[in-house]
């Protein structure tokens, strides 16, 4: 199956899937070994000087697994990329495109609306070995300009964003930045999902995602990819085998079972979030909603022209304080109190009550967390089930 023949759904299904498995199996087989054998010493050396007939033979389980392989290439397949790579956990794979493109001296450029751990990652780890940086506002090309230094060597950002959803113009900041030479541009594309955007196609270089969310689907495993051109997949993939950050082949397999339904989930979670955004933006206990599928969200006219929706995430702040928001977070039937976003079942938090607990009242307002503020994560349930259930939260 070629990238185009079908449409992403179908794809999710079938594209980068062996068509013949060992013993004409259906579904794809978990390679549950640390290591790979050889008939001898004649058929070692074929592997180590690559003549070995078999282009995807491994060595050892560091190095790559056939069941990690399909779910690259199948992702690859779905992100319009050449190829990608394959890590423990979303946090791995960010770490180890920055760890693998970056050095002392460098400058890379950040947008200020960003997962905490990814924001943390950049302005303190990496500060520590002399790589230096610039936060912007989100979304700011203007600002992006001004930022570029002699020594900037990457542009990061993520579009939707982790927790306001604002979407940068991707094809603008990819022009903006080749014009400057050779800066890469990498976007963390989780929140988007290959069914609403892929960043690829508008001039994107490296595409992240945290299979942990979307891809898998089910909140039952951990899991980072990324996607882009052959020439830097195979540097990433050269680190991992240095850095060890490898996949476990049964968390690929249940992550490569998840693809299968992506295109079915993330349609009807586009739908319940954007029911469930546009029935917030009338209540009158909502001072305000973030959703980029609404008119009113900053970024709407961008997401309208690069996303075929705007996602499951639905982030809004209360009328009132801190305790006002935990009271409507403590009132949902549905949502469960939980990290993460992306998985079947309705998630529901308070920010300042989960991922930065531990922020003064001073910290959360330089970084933009409002206590208020609440992130909704849709799952798979009805739709009006989703919505009343938030309604009869916010009188609580």
């Amino acid at each position: 199956m070629t990238k185009r023949d079908f449409t992403i759904s179908t794809e999710a299904v079938h594209a980068g899937t062996l068509s013949k498995r060992p013993h004409h199996t259906l579904s794809m087989s978990v390679a549950q070994t640390a290591t790979f054998t050889f008939d001898d010493t004649a058929d070692l050396r074929r592997y180590m000087s690559g003549e070995d007939p078999d282009p995807e033979r491994e060595e050892y389980g560091r190095y790559g697994n056939p069941t990690v392989r399909e779910l690259e290439r199948r992702v690859a397949h779905l992100e319009r990329g050449d190829d990608a790579v394959a890590y423990s956990t979303g946090m791995a794979a960010i770490t180890t495109v920055l760890l693998t493109l970056l050095k002392a001296g460098d400058h890379v450029v950040t947008f200020q609306d960003c997962y905490r751990r990814t924001r943390q990652l950049i302005t303190q780890t990496l500060a520590n070995f002399g790589i230096e940086h610039t936060v912007i506002p989100s979304g700011d090309l203007e600002a992006l300009e001004r930022a570029i230094r002699p020594t900037t060597k990457l542009v990061f950002g993520e579009s939707p964003t982790n927790p306001y959803l604002f979407c940068t113009d991707l094809r603008r900041m990819a022009e903006l930045v080749k014009r400057h030479g050779r800066i890469r541009t990498v976007v963390d594309a989780t929140f988007a999902t290959p069914v609403n955007c892929r960043p690829i196609e508008l001039g994107i270089d490296l595409v992240i995602h945290s299979a942990t969310k979307y891809l898998s689907g089910h909140n039952d495993v951990l899991g980072g990819l990324v996607v882009g051109p052959d020439h830097l997949v195979s540097l990433l993939r050269e680190t991992r085998h240095v850095v060890g950050n490898v996949l476990d082949p049964h968390a690929a397999w249940l992550i490569a079972r998840g693809l299968k339904t992506l295109g079915l989930r993330v349609t009807r979670q586009n739908a319940t979030a954007l029911a469930v955004a546009r029935t917030l933006e009338q209540h009158s206990r909502i001072r305000r909603v973030f959703y980029p599928g609404l008119e009113s969200h900053p970024s709407h006219a961008v997401a309208r022209e690069q996303m075929n929706g705007g996602g499951g995430v639905v982030s809004f702040i209360v009328e009132g304080d801190k305790e006002a928001a935990a009271r409507v977070v403590d009132g949902s039937r549905l949502g469960r109190i939980a990290p993460s976003f992306g998985g079947v079942e309705t998630l529901i938090e308070q920010p300042c009550n989960m991922s930065y607990f531990e922020f003064s009242a001073e910290e959360l307002d330089r970084i933009g967390i409002d206590p208020a503020l609440i992130r909704l994560s849709v799952g798979i349930e009805e739709t009006s089930d989703v919505v009343a259930d938030i309604v009869a939260a916010l009188a609580y």
